[in-house]
């Protein structure tokens, strides 16, 4: 089967992530270098240049570091398109590894490629054989708080909808609502009722 193109580039934690993609998708793939990139200006620059050129998908592990890496580089390269790629929590470990990571999860190399193809769709990232989905008004903050999933009293839910839609754990709430406008239409937002989210995505 050939595998899909992808316009953008994608940018991983490391080697095993980049092999992991390499395998289910035709696209640019940078390893980062785990946190070695927060030193690495050359990189920096270079990711800079591809989001505004190309367009750029950070795709690292659901995991506490990751989350840290994916941070710093929401930081470090303030304009261009830049998309957020998002595995859920699994728990287990890789292959390769003798024992797990620190949190228990599977990072991208650990996840199946189906798994891994949702999550670009997610992000939004551009299939070039597929036709994009025409959007309309975006879900906005007002629309989360009056769902409850904002403000005082909303990490539960929050977390109940995170947990629903396979999302990490780590999520904040601003990621939560980039997400869900790539998931769906404001319209189906706004209908949908608690534990029905999934059905919609």
């Amino acid at each position: 089967m050939e595998k899909p193109r992808i316009a953008e580039v994608i940018a991983v934690e490391g080697r095993y992530d980049k092999n992991a993609l390499a395998q289910v998708v035709d696209a640019a793939i940078i390893e980062l270098g785990g946190f070695g990139v927060f030193n690495d200006r050359q990189k920096l620059l270079l990711l800079r240049r591809l989001a505004q050129t190309m367009g750029l998908v950070i795709f690292t592990d659901p995991d506490g570091a990751g989350f840290v890496i994916r941070n710093h580089l929401k930081g470090a390269i303030p304009q261009g398109r830049v998309l957020h790629a998002y595995v859920p929590d699994v728990y287990g470990k890789e292959k390769r590894k003798r024992v797990g990571g620190k949190e228990g999860k599977l990072g991208v190399e650990g996840m199946p490629p189906e798994v891994l193809l949702t999550a670009l769709r997610r992000a939004g990232a551009t299939f070039l054989d597929e036709q994009a989905p025409c959007r309309d008004k975006p879900i906005t903050k007002a629309d989360l708080m009056e769902k409850g999933l904002v403000g005082a009293g909303s990490a539960e839910k929050r977390a109940a909808l995170i947990r629903e839609l396979e999302l990490p754990e780590h999520l904040s709430a601003n990621a939560l609502l980039e997400v869900l406008n790539l998931l769906m239409t404001r319209e189906a937002f706004l209908r949908t009722e608690p534990g029905e989210f999934s059905k919609q995505a």
